[in-house]
């Protein structure tokens, strides 16, 4: 039986299909009435407009109404070790204004936080919209979050983050709801939404400053009861010298740290995959080896979650061959058959948008979802 509030109307309005009042009722089984006081209801907060009429074969044309996706906006912050991203995005989820530059985000959450807030009011304006015009703001940083308060975890590459209060600091110039996750988990939720939103069972990893795994099962983003879900990056590779953890293995800095062992040449993280793309035959084999350590965690996750797609992403996912092909090599040998019979094992396509869009979505699915509309409309009254 359909549930019959305002904001479980408008879940069936979000596919951004118009409907008239009629169609409505047939596809809700409420009354009429009720079905018409609801859309009043959601059309006074702006998240209902008319859109012209339907066919009619006698009588006056119907008016349908559809979602607005206009009608408000939300911000996405995506900040990963060394780059940031804060954009501007309306109702569903598309990009309407971005900005990135190079950060340092050892260099604490008050500067970091103050450059992201003050390019987010930039873009707000100019993208023509107002304070009050928005929905929420979802910030993504590159360590654990324990998502219900915001504050990052004892983050390992985020001196000086830890359990700093993200939310109430944004707030201070953003009056909105302010929703923090760990920076994979939004990648996870990007990328999906706009490569595979068929696929109900995902797993993404970040491949580069750091490693980590975003985990989507039955079309829901997994973070677990602390908001770890994921940390892969602090799991022991089998094998490794001193049971040393994934992070410490292959990633970039761990790379770089093997390419710098002898002394001649000082190779910084940002240079593996410049060495790489030049033919270094050490670098193309550190990148396989990383590859199949990161194979060798990642086989464990594919037996125990079975995802049907595992995306590889990050500045090494996307850019280096010889990661995926030696996660490829190690998973399809080490996860149980059935598992792997159908896995698909590529390469992340979200483009460099990807996390503002998850961002963006986390704050939706949060915002949108039919208890939140029905307090938007408690508030209104």
């Amino acid at each position: 039986m359909f549930s019959s509030g305002a904001g479980d109307l408008f879940q069936l309005l979000r596919d951004g299909r118009p409907r008239t009042r009629s169609e409505l009722v047939d596809e809700t089984g409420l009354a009429r009435t009720s079905v018409v006081n609801r859309l009043a209801a959601l059309t006074a907060i702006g998240l209902v407009t008319p859109t012209g009429t339907a066919a009619a074969s006698g009588g006056r044309p119907a008016a349908r109404l559809m979602f607005d996706q206009a009608s408000r906006v939300c911000i996405g912050i995506d900040l990963g070790a060394t780059h940031g991203t804060v954009g501007v995005l309306d109702l569903s989820g598309e990009v309407l204004r971005q900005e990135s530059r190079v950060i340092d985000i050892a260099k604490g959450p008050t500067e970091i936080l103050t450059w992201a807030v003050n390019t987010a009011e930039r873009l707000l304006a100019a993208s023509g919209r107002q304070q009050r015009d928005l929905l929420g703001i979802g910030v993504g940083v590159p360590g654990p979050v324990e998502h219900s308060t915001g504050r990052p975890i004892r983050p390992p590459i985020m001196p000086g983050w830890d359990g700093f209060d993200i939310p109430a600091f944004v707030r201070r110039r953003l009056m909105a709801t302010v929703l923090v996750d760990n920076d994979v988990n939004l990648l996870a939720l990007g990328e999906r939404a706009t490569q595979w939103p068929a696929v109900d069972d995902l797993l993404f990893i970040k491949v580069s400053t750091g490693i980590g795994a975003g985990i989507i099962l039955g079309g829901v983003l997994q973070r677990g009861s602390r908001g770890s879900a994921g940390d892969i990056g602090h799991v022991q590779v089998p094998g490794t010298a001193n049971d040393r953890d994934l992070e410490a293995t292959a990633s970039a800095p761990a790379i770089a740290a093997y390419l710098s062992r002898d002394g001649a040449v000082d190779i910084e993280p940002g240079d593996v995959t410049n060495r790489i793309r030049m033919g270094d035959l050490t670098a193309i084999a550190a990148a396989r080896e990383a590859g199949r350590a990161i194979g060798e965690v990642t086989a464990m996750c594919v037996s125990v979650l079975n995802p049907s797609v595992v995306v590889v992403g990050g500045r090494l996912g996307v850019n280096v061959q010889e990661i995926i092909a030696g996660i490829r090599e190690v998973v399809y040998r080490r996860s149980i058959p059935l598992a792997n019979q159908h896995l698909n094992i590529v390469p992340a396509r979200g483009g460099p948008d990807a996390g503002i869009r998850g961002a963006g979505l986390m704050v939706l699915d949060e915002r949108l979802c039919a208890a939140a509309v029905d307090e938007l409309i408690e508030q209104l009254d």
